[in-house]
C-alpha cells in the first residue's frame, strides 16, 4: 500500500510539472507572439532620418511632432547654479525632433512627458531645449501628463486634436508607439532618435518585451488616461501650455 501511495504521488508530481511546463511555454509563446505582431507589424513606418522621411513624405505635412519624454536630471554648472537638463535618450530625441522641424515635417512640436509633482517636471525641460535650440515657443506644446507611452498617443490625438502624427522616440521604443497610434487609427510615422549607445539598454529592451504585451492589452481595452481636459487647438499658440 505504501509502494502504491509512492507511486500515485510521483505520479501526480509528474503531471503537475507537465501541467505547468505546457502553461508556461503558452505563455512564453503568447508573449513572443504579441511582441513580433508589434515590432515586424510596425517595421515599415520607422524612418532613421529627417532627410529619409522628408523625401517620403513629400510635401505632405504632419499635424505635429510628438516627442516622448524620458528622465531629466540635475546638474551643477560651472558657477555653481544647478540646471535640470534631458538625459542622453531625452536629449536625442529632442535633437532628432529639431531635425525634423527643421525640414518643415511639421510646424508644431507636443513635448508629452512626466509633469506629475511640482519637483519633477519633464516638459518644460523639453520645451526650454527646443527654445534654445531656436524653435518659437508658440510652435511647442506642453503635455504635463503623459505619464506613458499610451497615454501621450491617447491625448496626442483627443486633447490636441492630432490625425497625423510623427512620433520622436529611440527605435526599441518606437514599434509600440506606433502601434499604438495604429490601434486608435492614426496616420502615424516614426522616426528613430537613436543617435548614440545608451548604458542599460539590455535592461530596457527586457522591460520593452513586456511593456509591448501590456500596451496591446491596453490598445485593446482602451481605458482613459489619468487626465484628459479641455482640447488644445494646434493651430494656436503653443504658449497656452505653460504653466
Amino acid at each position: 500500500m505504501a509502494c502504491l501511495k509512492r507511486f500515485f504521488k510521483a505520479k501526480a508530481f509528474r503531471v503537475s510539472l507537465t501541467v505547468i511546463g505546457i502553461l508556461f511555454l503558452a505563455a512564453l509563446i503568447f508573449v513572443s507572439a504579441i511582441n513580433i505582431r508589434v515590432t515586424v507589424g510596425t517595421n515599415g513606418e520607422i524612418y532613421e532620418s529627417a532627410a529619409e522621411l522628408s523625401e517620403a513624405v513629400k510635401d505632405e505635412a504632419f499635424d505635429c511632432i510628438l516627442v516622448l519624454g524620458c528622465s531629466v536630471r540635475l546638474v551643477t554648472e560651472p558657477d555653481g547654479n544647478e540646471k535640470t537638463i534631458p538625459s542622453n535618450m531625452l536629449e536625442d530625441r529632442l535633437l532628432t525632433a529639431l531635425s525634423a522641424y527643421e525640414q518643415g515635417i511639421a510646424e508644431k512640436i507636443i513635448v508629452s512627458g512626466d509633469h506629475g509633482k511640482d519637483d519633477y517636471d519633464e516638459v518644460n525641460v523639453m520645451k526650454s531645449f527646443l527654445i534654445e535650440k531656436g524653435v518659437p515657443s508658440e510652435d511647442i506644446f506642453m503635455d504635463h501628463a503623459g505619464f506613458s507611452t499610451y497615454e501621450s498617443v491617447y491625448r496626442a490625438k483627443e486633447i490636441f486634436g492630432a490625425e497625423r502624427l510623427l512620433i520622436v522616440t529611440q527605435k526599441y521604443h518606437l514599434h509600440r508607439a506606433i502601434f499604438i497610434a495604429q490601434s486608435m487609427e492614426l496616420d502615424v510615422v516614426g522616426l528613430d532618435a537613436e543617435l548614440r549607445t545608451y548604458g542599460g539598454q539590455g535592461g530596457r529592451d527586457l522591460r520593452e518585451f513586456a511593456a509591448r504585451v501590456k500596451d496591446f492589452l491596453t490598445s485593446v481595452f482602451r481605458p482613459l488616461p489619468k487626465y484628459l481636459g479641455e482640447r488644445i487647438d494646434l493651430q494656436g499658440n503653443g504658449d497656452v501650455t505653460n504653466d
